[in-house]
């Protein structure tokens, strides 16, 4: 199995983009994946010059339904002609940043609505086949983010808390190897870990996401004893090794990797893992 990250805040050559956003093309056995878009065409333009051919990709997911990994949905539809888009059925509910001005909407363009027949929109469990299955029930709620304060979904004229319902992880199940994708865990990823492992029986061997400790909004990270406390529930799987970016934020991933050390890495736009 391969990864391939096509995009991320950061990039490991000067000659690929970078934006705040994530986009992930997997290869498995049976498979070429893309697992989220971005915010913009920057994942299309660093595919290209990664040698990843776009409109040979299979299956498309949509981690949730914010602007930083869904902005290139109707860009991945237009190169791509081919492709099924997993997505939640609350994905293009109306989602919004609330700091301390007006609240900004942060949700998916309307003009991708225009593939609507490619869209699978799905529930709480979507098996997809032997290999791939979606997943957004995730019960348990230890370890929250600070950074969802500020994320809101609109409801009339009032602006309610965001419940994340239109977040949904995959499972990856190939040549004996387990592997759990995210996108930013604003559930948390030690819960949506937990979820996972309830349904394998086992750790993952490996998980890539963002573990979203870091606001992007205000710029702040969230509190040293947070970060640390999660990356001991990470180090605690001791089969298990993460590939983490984006939302993580940079002093967290610090903090995580002085605590798991080889075991943590992270993924920059134009790394590429074997698993």
């Amino acid at each position: 199995m391969k990864v391939v990250t096509l995009l991320e805040n950061t990039a490991c050559r000067p000659d690929l983009a970078h934006a705040h956003g994530l986009s992930l093309y997997i290869e498995t056995p049976g498979h070429r994946l893309l697992f989220d878009m971005g915010p913009n065409a920057a994942f299309l333009e660093n595919a290209e010059k990664l040698g990843v051919d776009i409109s040979a990709v299979d299956t498309a997911v949509l981690s949730h339904g914010h602007y930083d990994h869904g902005g290139g949905l109707e860009l991945f539809c237009r190169r791509n002609s081919r492709a099924k888009v997993y997505m939640s059925r609350y994905a293009f509910e109306p989602h919004y940043a609330v700091g301390s001005g007006t609240p900004e909407y942060i949700g998916l363009s309307e003009a991708a609505r225009r593939y609507g027949g490619r869209f699978v929109l799905c529930g709480e469990d979507e098996v997809i086949d032997d290999e791939l299955r979606l997943f957004s029930r995730v019960e348990s709620r230890d370890y929250p983010s600070g950074a969802n304060k500020t994320l809101r979904r609109r409801e009339g004229d009032e602006y309610p808390a965001e419940d994340f319902r239109h977040e949904q992880n995959l499972l990856i199940t190939a040549e004996g190897r387990t592997v759990l994708v995210a996108g930013c865990a604003h559930r948390g990823i030690v819960n949506i870990l937990r979820a996972a492992e309830g349904m394998l029986g086992r750790s993952p061997d490996c998980v890539f996401s963002g573990f979203h400790l870091f606001n992007p909004g205000t710029g702040a990270a969230e509190p040293r004893e947070l970060v640390e406390a999660v990356g001991r529930e990470l180090a605690g799987r001791a089969g298990t090794v993460y590939r983490t970016g984006h939302c993580t934020g940079a002093e967290a991933y610090g903090i995580l990797k002085e605590l798991l050390g080889g075991r943590m890495d992270y993924m920059s736009a134009g790394t590429v893992f074997e698993v």
